[in-house]
């Protein structure tokens, strides 16, 4: 059997990406991101090898001040920055409630491309979050009313049926009405002032591009001549 540091060893892999240049970067960070996004998009659909490539690590902290870390999908995107659903009172929504300042990172390995984003955090408007739930499908709503997020459960059997009740409750007609928007269900979106992209580059010297924007200047991420580009060593 393989040691750990052996197995280690043997998984290093040279990114041989095309990397990311001052001269390359889009007008605007928002222009960068859907390109990107876009073009992850499209790989998944041609080699399927980005899987979910709206997955995001969003990171917040506790009561104690420590770092916790999941990951999310990015269901909502404006000029302002990614967002994503979720349980108000679930973990991170409490998280959120007390300290509302987040950090998230995409990654798509197979391209050798990651971005990262830091800012303070707001919650979604109830009417934007009620137009997005209406085209989720019909078990993904029920599982809202379901799932008590981040609480301790007795197990699967007990939440199976908390879904059986709810799908009872709220049987499929086919219509975007057909459930209800939980009053504990909303979106919470990062305010981006500081965004990086990554790329991988040979031999480690990968291309890293920080854009911020200082708090007291106005802009969103379609902003030109708002953001301040800073070339960061790998």
């Amino acid at each position: 059997m393989a040691e750990p540091e052996d197995s280690l060893r043997q998984s290093r892999v040279d990114y041989a990406g095309p990397g990311l240049g001052e001269q390359q970067l889009a007008p605007t960070p928002y222009e960068q991101l859907v390109h990107w996004l876009e073009e992850a998009v499209r790989r998944q659909a041609d080699r399927g090898d980005v899987p979910e490539p709206y997955a995001m690590a969003l990171a917040t902290v506790d009561e104690q001040g420590r770092p916790d870390v999941r990951t999310v999908l990015m269901r909502l995107l404006t000029e302002q920055g990614p967002g994503f659903v979720t349980n108000l009172q679930s973990a991170k929504g409490r998280q959120l409630a007390r300290v509302p300042f987040a950090a998230a990172t995409m990654t798509w390995p197979a391209m050798y491309r990651a971005v990262r984003f830091r800012g303070p955090t707001q919650q979604v408007p109830r009417g934007e979050i009620e137009r997005y739930f209406a085209r989720r499908p019909w078990g993904s709503r029920v599982s809202a009313w379901a799932s008590a997020q981040s609480a301790p459960v007795a197990g699967r059997a007990e939440l199976e049926e908390a879904f059986a009740a709810y799908a009872a409750r709220f049987p499929d007609h086919g219509r975007d009405d057909d459930v209800p928007v939980p009053a504990q269900w909303g979106g919470v979106r990062i305010i981006v002032t500081e965004v990086e992209f990554w790329a991988g580059r040979p031999n480690r010297l990968h291309d890293r591009l920080r854009l911020t924007r200082d708090s007291g200047v106005p802009g969103t991420l379609a902003t030109p001549g708002v953001w301040q580009v800073q070339r960061l060593q790998p």
